[in-house]
Parts: C-alpha cells; sequence; structure tokens
C-alpha cells in the first residue's frame, strides 16, 4: 500500500474548551498526508470560529457546520464526505499523540485486508494525564466474539479501511443511539478482520459534560440492547426480557431475574466446544461486570449485595468492596459512606499515577 491519504472525522458540538488541543493534535501529526473532515454540528459557542481560525493557516481542514442533528447524523456525514482510503475518528475533546496515524497506517500496511484498527489510550483528567493499562492483543475470532459482549475499540482510537469495508456497511445506525460504536464495531468483527495497537495513541479527556457522562443511562440501556441481540442471533439465549428489562429500571425484581439469567448463561457456554469456549466464558465475565457497576451505580448497596450472593462472584470484587457492601447489608447509611471513602482513594491513587496534562499538550506525549 502507497502513502495513502487518512481523512480524520472529527464531530464538534459545543467543544470550543477543548477543540484548539484536539486540532493542533492532528495538525502536529508525523504523517502529514491527511485531511481533516470538521463537521460542526448546530454549536453554540466559539468552536465555528476557533475552526475558521484553524482553516485560514491550514488548508486540510475542511469545515462542514449547519444545524444541529445529532452525533450519529454527523458521523454518517462525514464518512460521506470523506476522501481517504483510510478513516481515523478522532474526538474534540480529546488529544493525539504525534505518531497515533503513522503507527496505524503502518499497520494496514503490513496487513492490507485488514478493516479496522484500534488502539489503547490514556486519560486526561483535568491537568493530569492517567497512563492507561495496556490492552491486551485481541485477534481473529476472538476479537470477533468479544465484539458480542462489549465495545472492543475505544471510539476515538478507530481507523477504518474503505479498501476493505463495503460502503452499505461503513454507517453508524440511528437504531442503536449512545452505542452506535458498539453496533458499528459488533457489525464489522463479524464480517472482517480486526486488530488492536497494544500502545496508547490518545490521550481520552474524561469531564462532566461529555457524551458519555450525559448519556450513561440510555447508552447502557442500548448496550445491552445489542449484547442481547447478539446472543439471541448466536442461539445461546432465547429469552433475553431480563437483560433488557434490568437496562430500563434497576430494582430487586430486575436484580434477581438478571442474577438467574447470567448464571443460566454461563451453563449454556460451559457446554460449548473448547476452542470458542474460553472466548465466550472472557464476554460473559466482561458482561457481569457491566451489570455490577450498572447495579453499584444505583448507590443501593442492599441491590449490589443481593447481585454478588446470586451470582456467588464475590470473589470478582476487590476486597474493600467486598467489606463495603457486606456492612452495607447490615446498615445502608454505612455502606453509602464506605463507597463515597472507596470513590475518594480511588481518585487519588489516579492523581498518583498520573503525569502533568502540560507534558502532553506541549509536546503531544507523556514521558
Amino acid at each position: 500500500m502507497a502513502a495513502p491519504l487518512v481523512s480524520v472525522l472529527l464531530p464538534i458540538y459545543n467543544a470550543g474548551p477543548y477543540l484548539a488541543a484536539a486540532l493542533g493534535s492532528i495538525l502536529r501529526q508525523d504523517y502529514d498526508r491527511l485531511e481533516i473532515i470538521a463537521i460542526d454540528d448546530g454549536s453554540t459557542d466559539n468552536s465555528l470560529q476557533i475552526l475558521q481560525n484553524y482553516r485560514k493557516s491550514d488548508d486540510r481542514i475542511s469545515i462542514i457546520s449547519r444545524e444541529n442533528r445529532g452525533l450519529i447524523a454527523t458521523l454518517n456525514e462525514g464518512l460521506a464526505a470523506a476522501r481517504g482510503e483510510l478513516v481515523a475518528r478522532m474526538d474534540a475533546d480529546d488529544v493525539a499523540y504525534p505518531c497515533r496515524l503513522s503507527r496505524q497506517v503502518d499497520v494496514f500496511k503490513q496487513q492490507p485486508d485488514l478493516a479496522l484498527c484500534g488502539a489503547g489510550v490514556d486519560f486526561l483528567l483535568g491537568n493530569r494525564i492517567v497512563k492507561g493499562l495496556p490492552d491486551p492483543v485481541f485477534e481473529g475470532n476472538l476479537l470477533r466474539i468479544l465484539s458480542m459482549f462489549f465495545t472492543i475499540f475505544m471510539h476515538p482510537t478507530v481507523v477504518y479501511n474503505r479498501n476493505i469495508i463495503n460502503d452499505d456497511i461503513l454507517y453508524y445506525d440511528e437504531n442503536y443511539k449512545h452505542a452506535e460504536d458498539f453496533d458499528l464495531f459488533r457489525r464489522l468483527a463479524d464480517r472482517y478482520p480486526a486488530t488492536m495497537i497494544p500502545e496508547n495513541l490518545i490521550a481520552y479527556r474524561i469531564h462532566g459534560d461529555s457524551v458519555t457522562n450525559r448519556h450513561k443511562q440510555e447508552m447502557r440501556r442500548t448496550h445491552l440492547k445489542i449484547v442481547a441481540e447478539n446472543l439471541e442471533r448466536e442461539g445461546l439465549a432465547q429469552r433475553t426480557r431480563e437483560l433488557r428489562d434490568i437496562g430500563d429500571a434497576v430494582s430487586t425484581e430486575t436484580v434477581r431475574r438478571a442474577a438467574g439469567w447470567l448464571l443460566a448463561l454461563e451453563e449454556r457456554i460451559s457446554r460449548l466446544p473448547a476452542e470458542t469456549r474460553p472466548s465466550f466464558e472472557a464476554g460473559t465475565l466482561n458482561l457481569f461486570y457491566f451489570l455490577y457497576q450498572l447495579i453499584s451505580g444505583e448507590r443501593q448497596p442492599l441491590l449490589t449485595h443481593e447481585f454478588l450472593t446470586r451470582t456467588a462472584k464475590w470473589d470478582l470484587i476487590r476486597r474493600r468492596e467486598r467489606y463495603v457492601l457486606r456492612a452495607g447489608a447490615h446498615a445502608p447509611w454505612l455502606g453509602l459512606v464506605s463507597m463515597s471513602a472507596t470513590r475518594q482513594v480511588d481518585a487519588w491513587s489516579r492523581y498518583l499515577r498520573s503525569v502533568p496534562a502540560a507534558t502532553v499538550l506541549s509536546s503531544g506525549r507523556p514521558t
């Protein structure tokens, strides 16, 4: 493969505080055969002005500005406008390290039949960078199976190969709002080869106004809908009402039913052939943690205690969380206090293993 044109798809909605850092990180890439498709989705802040100022000094930026239509419509519009053989996703509040595109282009050169490629991330928390843990390298059938259970790549790290992916499948589906990436990745991984680079190439910004934070409940509900569809299609679950119901409302009844459903799924997976069983077991374990986080997010220790007891999975959570939840089963107020303390300890631990964000924003890479 000769040096391909890379189209960087950058949707923007009221990203003024972060947009300059995101744009600058793409324009400073050590791979320069690129275009930026910047779509201003009806922003009401200064995002369009920032785009126009950057466009004056770098004609690799193409600007589309119109009324607000939402993220999925914006992403599909960007895919239609992109001219590159490779299409890279980027969010307007993240920072790409300088080698991001060159590293991913090299992977496609080495594997021309590859359809999509993701990478690891660090986390940008205020003025600190938290080093992301290395991701295992998922390949082949393992990646296809895992894509049934969770979003296999962080969305802004993905690059699509349009030489391989048919146009009729490379689109985001409005039926899966706020989990549109999960839906697309499962469809692509089911048909095409995909890979993960075991290297952190993005600083992923965490802030209260992010799409993930603003639409967490709907995202979780849609996520469970997708998992249910996948398991039904795979013949591993004839009934998934229990999974869908807990996405709609977390209660004692839905927790109990979801726990029983999960145990039944594990029993069916235990009877699968040895060559695929470990991958399905890994996916089911991820589903357990997803449900655990969903339930514990309600901040009702009794519900979390019920889920762990019925699934017999107390040993899968951290020791201090076990102490908190067992205490909370007898004195809920004490459980809530302990949970708050645990979150503070976690936040402090993240801070201690972080580096200043200025290191990234000035040089493009944490040291």
